[in-house]
């Protein structure tokens, strides 16, 4: 099972959005504090609403690994940058470009359950974590 599938699994064993809202808030909760230093506007997220700050930076034991911290000062899109940072973090650069997390958001039916405004923002935040790996490789 990858870790996609473990993600999607989790969501699918709750019954409703209550639950999965409830269980994004708590990933939110138990996301890693962000060093009040990388809060920068550089690792701001200006495409969501909400105050989302990403930063990538390398593994210092594991070459050519990424991992990533985040913060975000609105409960449920904190648990989405927890599930991302989770997602993206311990893989290789080429591994987070290629990802699809197109087919995961289908799977946790994000768009189906989260406002328009919040939809976008969760994709300009992929698109931002992404493109930090992108200028890591440069």
């Amino acid at each position: 099972m990858t870790e996609l599938d473990e993600i999607a699994s989790d969501f699918e064993f709750l019954d409703d959005w209550e639950q999965r809202y409830q269980y994004l808030t708590e990933l939110g909760e138990a996301l890693p504090a962000m060093p009040e230093a990388e809060k920068i506007d550089a690792n701001r997220v200006k495409a969501c609403m909400s105050k989302v700050w990403v930063r990538a930076h390398w593994d210092q034991q594991q070459p050519n690994t990424i991992y990533f911290n985040g913060d975000c000062d609105t409960a449920i899109i904190k648990g989405v940058v927890a599930l991302l940072v989770q997602l993206f973090s311990g893989k290789t650069p080429s591994a987070i470009l290629e990802m699809d997390v197109d087919s995961l958001f289908e799977r946790l039916q994000l768009a189906e359950n989260l406002s328009p405004n919040r939809h976008v923002g969760v994709y300009a935040i992929v698109d931002v974590m992404k493109g930090q790996v992108e200028a890591m490789q440069r």
